[in-house]
């Protein structure tokens, strides 16, 4: 278990490491260039089999339900729910999170629990409460399709339809799915007419008074940690654990991935609970330092933000909104 002066040096090192690089110019750091794992290289037709994955609700028990479902490319990959429905249209714990830029997150799901694409594929298909799908059972279904069977020969040989290359599929697909390219790329690279005058003061707050680089910082907007806000309970569970459970750390109750901001915009509601439903609610929960004290990050506290910067600092968010992510969806098999 992780001790308070843990949490107070690990506040003081950020506040030093703000300190030293207030100047906005040394804060810019643009995408890298996208890494597939050695085992898993990008190919095209292995990138258009994994988007034909993940469009087909044939990957669910009940032939409805498809990764598409709760991830809608016209939704901001994912489904502009509070919180997912899952198998018989139950609501489910948590808001469903956006795909974009998953291919540079150090974790995925909320809690963290899946360190690779490849092996988040796997996880909603087989849960019993998302598709409820037994795998076996979907490598049976995907080599009585003739198409896929030509298709998974094509990518992987002889190996043929397994559940390990139905993953690396689907992940491979959403590792092509990034937003790049927003008025701040332009900006910062020297386009000084590419953010409005309000989203260059919401930028002046976002990396000063507003703190906001405590959690999201780097080219992705976020530090692949996981913190407890001060979140009141939203939903169907009666507590939300969040990354205890997979840590067993008492200080890790509560505490939940820190989302990328880039295209942030687009995946209305926020929160892992869907409870803030605007960009403008997500930033007057944060200046006022959260609703709930206990197990809260010490580095969640009240911002005394003026009306007009709130308004500027949702300026900047949406500044950082990409280039049009424009996916067709495909002819199954």
């Amino acid at each position: 278990m992780k001790s308070p002066l843990f949490y107070i040096l690990t506040l003081s090192l950020v506040l030093l490491g703000v300190q030293s690089v207030l100047a906005q110019d040394s804060l810019y750091q643009p995408l890298p260039t996208v890494k597939h794992p050695a085992d898993n290289a990008w190919t095209k037709d292995k990138e258009e089999l994994g988007k034909a994955l993940y469009f087909d609700p044939r990957l669910s028990g009940s032939n409805w339900i498809s990764c598409a479902t709760c991830h809608n490319p016209g939704l901001g990959w994912g489904d502009g729910l509070p919180r997912a429905l899952g198998n018989g249209q139950k609501e489910l714990g948590r808001h469903s999170p956006t795909i974009i830029n998953s291919a540079y997150f150090d974790f995925q799901f909320w809690d963290g629990r899946a360190k690779t694409l490849e092996e988040q594929a796997l996880g909603p298909i087989q849960s019993t409460g998302e598709m409820n799908q037994n795998l076996d059972e979907l490598v049976k279904e995907l080599n009585a399709i003739p198409g896929y069977v030509t298709m998974f020969k094509n990518v992987f040989g002889n190996e043929g339809i397994t559940k390990i290359n139905i993953a690396k599929a689907i992940a491979t697909f959403e590792r092509s799915i990034i937003s790049k390219d927003s008025p701040y790329d332009k900006f910062s690279k020297g386009n000084k007419k590419a953010m409005s005058e309000s989203a260059q003061r919401g930028m002046d707050v976002f990396f000063g008074k507003g703190k906001c680089t405590f959690c999201h910082n780097g080219p992705n907007f976020t530090d692949s940690g996981f913190h407890n806000i001060g979140l009141k309970n939203h939903g169907p569970l009666k507590e939300n654990l969040g990354r205890y459970n997979v840590t067993k750390d008492e200080a890790d109750k509560g505490a939940f991935k820190t989302p990328g901001l880039r295209h942030i915009s687009r995946s209305a509601p926020y929160m892992h609970n869907g409870s803030e439903a605007t960009l403008e609610d997500v930033v007057e929960f944060y200046n006022r330092g959260g609703d709930v004290a206990k197990n809260r990050s010490p580095m969640i506290m009240p911002l005394s933000l003026t009306e007009q910067e709130k308004k500027d600092l949702v300026n900047f968010m949406k500044a950082l909104e990409g280039k049009a992510i424009n996916v067709t969806v495909p002819i199954l098999p």
